[in-house]
Protein backbone atom coordinates (compact mmCIF):
# COMPACT_ATOMS: atom_id res chain seq x y z
CA UNK A 1 0.00 0.00 0.00
CA UNK A 2 1.19 3.22 -0.98
CA UNK A 3 1.42 6.37 1.44
CA UNK A 4 -0.28 9.03 0.62
CA UNK A 5 1.44 12.69 0.46
CA UNK A 6 0.44 16.06 0.59
CA UNK A 7 2.46 18.86 -0.70
CA UNK A 8 -0.08 21.15 1.39
CA UNK A 9 0.82 19.84 4.78
CA UNK A 10 2.46 22.58 7.12
CA UNK A 11 4.22 21.39 10.37
CA UNK A 12 2.69 22.87 13.46
CA UNK A 13 5.76 24.73 14.11
CA UNK A 14 5.69 26.30 10.68
CA UNK A 15 2.02 26.97 11.78
CA UNK A 16 3.02 28.68 14.59
CA UNK A 17 5.48 30.76 12.96
CA UNK A 18 3.06 32.50 10.86
CA UNK A 19 0.75 32.69 13.62
CA UNK A 20 2.43 34.15 15.98
CA UNK A 21 6.19 35.39 14.45
CA UNK A 22 9.78 33.30 15.29
CA UNK A 23 10.48 31.56 18.84
CA UNK A 24 11.81 35.10 20.73
CA UNK A 25 9.08 37.50 19.24
CA UNK A 26 7.09 39.28 21.77
CA UNK A 27 3.64 37.67 19.89
CA UNK A 28 5.05 34.46 20.46
CA UNK A 29 6.19 34.65 23.85
CA UNK A 30 2.89 35.69 25.01
CA UNK A 31 1.26 33.07 22.73
CA UNK A 32 4.06 30.29 24.70
CA UNK A 33 3.40 32.12 27.88
CA UNK A 34 -0.33 32.09 27.95
CA UNK A 35 -0.23 27.98 26.32
CA UNK A 36 1.90 27.22 29.69
CA UNK A 37 -0.83 28.47 31.44
CA UNK A 38 -3.36 26.09 29.97
CA UNK A 39 -1.48 23.39 30.01
CA UNK A 40 -1.60 24.36 34.17
CA UNK A 41 -4.90 24.62 34.68
CA UNK A 42 -5.77 21.33 32.47
CA UNK A 43 -2.90 19.21 34.42
CA UNK A 44 -4.97 20.41 37.79
CA UNK A 45 -8.33 19.83 36.21
CA UNK A 46 -7.10 16.38 35.32
CA UNK A 47 -5.81 15.74 38.42
CA UNK A 48 -8.79 17.00 40.70
CA UNK A 49 -11.28 14.79 38.67
CA UNK A 50 -9.22 11.84 38.72
CA UNK A 51 -9.59 11.87 42.65
CA UNK A 52 -13.35 12.68 42.17
CA UNK A 53 -12.87 15.82 43.52
CA UNK A 54 -15.15 18.96 43.12
CA UNK A 55 -13.59 22.33 42.56
CA UNK A 56 -15.39 23.02 45.68
CA UNK A 57 -13.65 20.17 47.47
CA UNK A 58 -10.41 21.18 46.07
CA UNK A 59 -10.36 24.93 47.40
CA UNK A 60 -11.41 23.66 50.71
CA UNK A 61 -8.65 21.09 51.01
CA UNK A 62 -5.43 23.87 50.14
CA UNK A 63 -7.53 26.93 51.75
CA UNK A 64 -8.59 28.49 48.69
CA UNK A 65 -12.21 29.93 46.96
CA UNK A 66 -14.00 27.77 44.41
CA UNK A 67 -13.60 30.57 42.18
CA UNK A 68 -10.07 30.99 42.07
CA UNK A 69 -9.73 27.06 41.88
CA UNK A 70 -11.96 27.60 38.75
CA UNK A 71 -10.39 30.75 37.13
CA UNK A 72 -6.75 28.36 37.54
CA UNK A 73 -8.72 25.95 35.24
CA UNK A 74 -10.23 27.97 32.89
CA UNK A 75 -6.69 30.19 32.27
CA UNK A 76 -8.46 33.13 33.76
CA UNK A 77 -6.18 34.02 36.43
CA UNK A 78 -2.25 33.98 37.22
CA UNK A 79 -1.25 32.00 39.70
CA UNK A 80 1.54 32.05 42.87
CA UNK A 81 4.31 29.48 43.14
CA UNK A 82 3.13 28.72 46.70
CA UNK A 83 -0.16 28.87 45.37
CA UNK A 84 0.46 26.00 43.32
CA UNK A 85 2.56 24.35 45.56
CA UNK A 86 -0.42 24.17 48.00
CA UNK A 87 -2.90 22.80 45.82
CA UNK A 88 -0.65 20.13 43.96
CA UNK A 89 0.40 18.60 47.85
CA UNK A 90 -2.44 19.49 50.06
CA UNK A 91 -5.10 19.63 47.86
CA UNK A 92 -4.02 16.73 45.75
CA UNK A 93 -1.34 14.56 47.49
CA UNK A 94 0.69 15.30 44.82
CA UNK A 95 4.58 16.41 44.35
CA UNK A 96 5.27 19.43 42.11
CA UNK A 97 8.59 18.97 39.96
CA UNK A 98 9.89 21.59 37.83
CA UNK A 99 11.92 22.06 34.76
CA UNK A 100 13.54 25.27 33.29
CA UNK A 101 14.30 24.83 29.85
CA UNK A 102 16.59 26.94 27.37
Amino acid sequence: MKKATSKNLTSFEDHLKKQYGKRGSEKRERYEQEFEAFKLGVLIQEMREKQNLTQEQLAQKCGTTKSYISRIENNASDIRLSTLMRIVKEGLGGHLLLTVAF
